[in-house]
C-alpha cells in the first residue's frame, strides 16, 4: 500500500517558503499607506495580502513533490465540502466565532467599557462573508490543508494546533504593525490566534478532516470581528479578552474531545 502525500510533506520547509512568499507583500505594505477594503469602511494594510502566502508556498510544494496531479487533487480537497460527513458539525463551524466574539462583546459591556450598539447591514455582512471565505480559503489550504496533517502525523492534535498557532501568528506580526496597531493589541491578538488554532484543528478533525470546515470558521472569525464592534473594532475591540475566552474554550475541547487526537469525545458511549 502506497503511503499517503501529506507523509512525504514537510511542513517546517513550507513554514519557511511562506515567510519567504511574504516578503514582498510586507514591502509593498512598508510603501505605501493606503488600505485594502476602504469602499467597506475597513482599512487593512496593504501587507495583509500575505493571506495569499499560504496558498502559494503550498502549491509550490505540491507541483514539486506531485507535479500537476497532485496541484489538481490538492485543489480539489481544499474545496470539497461533501468530506464533512456529519452535518451536524456545520453548527459550530458557522457559529463558535461569532459565539466567543458575542461573549467577548457581552464582557466588554460588563466591564464598563463603552461600547456602541452594532449595526449589522445584512448586504454589507454578505459581501464581507464573500470575501473573508476567500482569503480564508487561501490561508487554510496551505495551514489545514497542507501542513497540519504532517504535523499531527508526528504528535498529538493539540501540540501540532499549538505549532502552527504560533507560526500562523508571528505570520501576522507585520501586518498588525503596518496597521498602526499597539504592542499590547498585538500581543493580544496574537494570542489568541494560538488559542484559535486549537479550535480550529478540532473543527478540522471532526469534519471528517474537510479542509472546508477550516476555511470557514477561519471566515467567521473575520467577519465576526469586523460585524460586531463597532468601527470594524477600531479603539473598540480589545483582544486580549476574546483571547482570554478563546483559550478557556479551547480547554474545554481540549478535555472532552483529548489531546491525543481532538477527535475522540471523553464521555461517548
Amino acid at each position: 500500500m502506497g503511503s499517503s502525500p501529506s507523509s512525504h510533506r514537510s511542513p517546517w520547509a513550507f513554514f519557511a517558503l511562506v515567510f519567504v512568499v511574504a516578503i514582498p507583500f510586507w514591502i509593498l505594505g512598508a510603501l505605501t499607506d493606503q488600505g485594502l477594503l476602504t469602499g467597506l469602511g475597513i482599512k487593512l494594510p496593504f501587507s495583509a495580502l500575505t493571506f495569499l502566502s499560504p496558498a502559494i508556498a503550498a502549491l509550490i510544494l505540491v507541483y514539486r513533490e506531485e507535479k500537476l496531479v497532485g496541484v489538481g487533487r490538492f485543489l480539489r480537497n481544499v474545496l470539497d465540502p461533501r468530506r464533512v460527513r456529519l452535518r451536524l458539525w456545520y453548527a459550530p463551524i458557522f457559529l463558535l466565532l461569532p459565539a466567543l466574539y458575542l461573549l467577548s462583546y457581552g464582557v466588554m459591556r460588563l466591564m464598563g467599557i463603552p461600547l456602541p450598539q452594532p449595526q449589522l447591514a445584512p448586504v454589507t455582512l454578505l459581501i464581507l462573508f464573500a470575501l473573508f471565505l476567500v482569503s480564508a480559503a487561501c490561508e487554510e489550504a496551505g495551514w489545514t490543508g497542507y501542513a497540519i496533517d504532517p504535523l499531527q502525523a508526528r504528535r498529538s492534535a493539540l501540540g501540532a494546533a499549538l505549532i502552527l498557532g504560533v507560526v500562523w501568528s508571528t505570520a501576522h506580526i507585520v501586518p498588525d504593525i503596518q496597521g498602526h496597531q499597539t504592542w499590547g493589541w498585538i500581543a493580544g491578538q496574537r494570542l489568541f490566534t494560538v488559542v484559535l488554532r486549537v479550535l480550529i484543528v478540532w473543527l478540522y478533525n471532526n469534519a471528517a478532516k474537510a479542509i472546508i470546515a477550516a476555511i470557514i470558521a477561519h471566515a467567521m472569525d473575520n467577519v465576526s470581528v469586523f460585524a460586531l464592534f463597532p468601527n470594524n473594532g477600531d479603539g473598540y475591540y480589545i483582544p486580549a479578552i476574546t483571547a482570554a475566552i478563546t483559550a478557556i474554550a479551547a480547554i474545554i475541547v481540549t478535555f472532552l474531545w483529548r489531546p491525543r487526537t481532538l477527535a475522540r469525545f471523553r464521555f461517548a458511549r
